[in-house]
């Protein structure tokens, strides 16, 4: 089940319950569901972390935990998506977002120059923040929404091939009744 693979990977819950940085939320995360590996709660997760990582703005990590906690989603899931935007690929997304709103809101796009500048970055946030941000929501949107359905479909998929291959076992299995 994909339970094992997320196992593998994140966390313990005692760990991030002691983590310094979410001590602010207090007793809120120590509600058991999240940390329940199911579909519901990591399909959840995955779009609310998606979704956060498209948005450029600090401290998404956080936000991605306050909107999990009431949405009952897997917290380490949702909290650690929001690094596919990481120093390395940061410029590379938030450009895409920033073309996608540019050409949804008909203004002509800038072009990424040769060697970018702090200056450059400051420039276009100041007169094409909101190019950035709606591409960003529309994308997020779109990319939380794939997130939500393709893990509904890969984990339904995975235990039904599980399933089968249980059930092709047992009959292949030395006096099973048929």
């Amino acid at each position: 089940m994909p339970r094992r693979l997320f196992k593998r990977y994140m966390p313990s819950p005692e760990r991030i319950k002691e983590s310094k940085s979410l001590r602010f939320l207090g007793v809120l995360i120590h509600d058991p569901n999240l940390w329940h590996l199911n579909r519901h709660s990591v399909s959840r997760a995955m779009a609310i972390g998606l979704f956060w990582a498209m948005i450029p703005m600090p401290m998404q990590m956080l936000a991605a935990a306050a909107v999990a906690i009431p949405a009952r989603a897997n917290l380490p899931i949702s909290v650690s998506l929001v690094w596919l935007t990481n120093p390395i690929t940061m410029p590379a997304v938030f450009y895409c977002n920033y073309k996608a709103g540019a050409w949804m809101t008909g203004t002509p796009a800038l072009q990424m120059p040769e060697h970018m500048s702090l200056g450059w970055i400051g420039h276009v946030l100041q007169t094409h923040w909101q190019a950035l941000y709606l591409g960003s929501l529309v994308l997020g949107l779109i990319i939380a929404v794939l997130g939500y359905v393709g893990t509904n479909v890969y984990w339904h998929w995975w235990v039904r091939h599980n399933w089968r291959k249980r059930q092709q076992r047992r009959a292949a299995a030395p006096g099973s009744a048929e």
